[in-house]
């Protein structure tokens, strides 16, 4: 998590450490009547809330017994749920006033939060699959307990799935954060994974990792390549030293940025708006046109600060534009089975094909490190690499 770049949780509090909160909690929905006792066991009553349901839009009705689980004929209403569960043989357990026990699977989140946050908080998480029960029973027991407990926004995320199949250890597609990061940099996964809104099922694969490494490596040039054109100047900035197209470009970012943002996180839509400004800056940079405009500094500034600015809310602000870019040519040169004296090799080789006009030589050296993600860039200093999608991922596959 540290690696890509999440903060830490203020609290992460255990459930063994909360008990009295716990039993606390299912005393007030027992005394407020939304739950009933049986042989040690407590279970909330479903049937006494009528709003029960409101978050995954479920009827009592739709809520089958026993697809699951065995029917327990003890409960007055099938989907009533337990808050606490009577000891059994071997299982740890909790004194309480209805006898030894433990908390139900979840009364404790509850509980925790309403610790932590009061009965009423602005953000729950938790994936797709935590709306129903989980995330409803919740909803019904905070809100049996304190009537004015409420949640503003409810954030589910979607499933991961590997190549279009939902992944899975019964699948055997099943991989952690630890074996991707080892072939990627921790901060290509995290564009990756904001490069699809978090409600939406997200695809693993090899080519959508390679397509997140190749664009986040792009930026982090283009940032790069705009402080060495900068060097050491304090170049201070205002809106009047900054050209007026310049300004425009940075104005629509900025707009976007916070429309799309505010629009329940459509991280996709902030990426796809990076485009331009960082268009601009390697425009400024590389063209005989960019390089002749008056103020250039000046706009190269403001447009680096700008993005910079959104990166580092999206947390892919790396403490240093040359150290993370050399981070990445490790990660591919690790996925090429290479070392970079092999790559330097090959580009002396080729460079001495060149030489020779041996150019059907040359171009399999190109075409060789490039079917392993390795490209080639030529300019007037010399020759160049990046790390590239390779070739054998960008080939469409064709079916008879």
């Amino acid at each position: 998590m540290e690696q890509l770049q999440c903060l830490d949780p203020s609290v992460q509090p255990r459930v063994s450490d909360h008990i009295p909160q716990i039993i606390d909690l299912i005393k007030q929905i027992l005394d407020n009547g939304y739950a009933y006792k049986v042989d040690g066991d407590i279970y909330f009553s479903v049937d006494e809330l009528p709003t029960y349901g409101k978050l995954s839009g479920r009827k009592l009705e739709d809520n089958r017994a026993g697809e699951r689980v065995a029917v327990d004929t003890r409960k007055k209403h099938p989907a009533d749920f337990a808050l606490w569960k009577a000891a059994k043989e071997g299982e740890p357990f909790w004194e309480s006033p209805w006898g030894r026990g433990r908390p139900g699977w979840h009364i404790e989140c509850s509980a925790m939060s309403a610790a932590y946050l009061g009965y009423s908080f602005d953000i729950h998480g938790g994936g797709m699959d935590l709306v129903f029960p989980h995330h409803e029973n919740e909803i019904a027991q905070s809100c049996a307990a304190c009537d004015s407990s409420n949640i503003s926004y409810w954030i589910h995320n979607g499933f991961v799935t590997v190549d279009s199949e939902k992944m899975s250890k019964s699948l055997g597609n099943f991989f952690t954060i630890r074996q991707v990061i080892d072939l990627y940099h921790p901060l290509a996964l995290r564009l990756f994974l904001m490069g699809t809104h978090y409600r939406s099922p997200i695809n693993y694969s090899d080519f959508l990792l390679e397509s997140a490494s190749e664009r986040i490596f792009y930026i982090y040039q283009t940032l790069d390549d705009c402080e060495s054109v900068l060097g050491e100047k304090d170049l201070a900035f205002d809106n009047d030293s900054v050209p007026s197209d310049t300004l425009t470009i940075i104005n629509t970012f900025r707009s976007e940025f916070i429309a799309s943002m505010s629009d329940d996180l459509l991280t996709p839509v902030t990426l796809a708006a990076m485009s331009e400004p960082l268009k601009t800056i390697n425009d400024l940079i590389h063209t005989r046109k960019g390089k002749k405009q008056a103020r250039r500094e000046e706009s190269l500034k403001a447009l680096e600060t700008t993005i910079r600015d959104v990166l580092t809310i999206l947390g892919i602000m790396p403490t240093s534009y040359s150290e993370v870019l050399v981070q990445l040519k490790e990660k591919a040169l690790k996925r090429a089975g290479l070392e970079e004296e092999d790559v330097l090799q090959r580009v002396q080789e080729r460079t001495d094909a060149r030489k020779n006009k041996e150019y059907e030589r040359s171009d399999a050296i190109r075409k060789d490190l490039a079917s392993v993600g390795i490209a080639l860039m030529d300019s007037p200093e010399g020759t160049t690499w990046r790390p590239a999608i390779p070739l054998a991922l960008q080939e469409p596959v064709t079916t008879p």
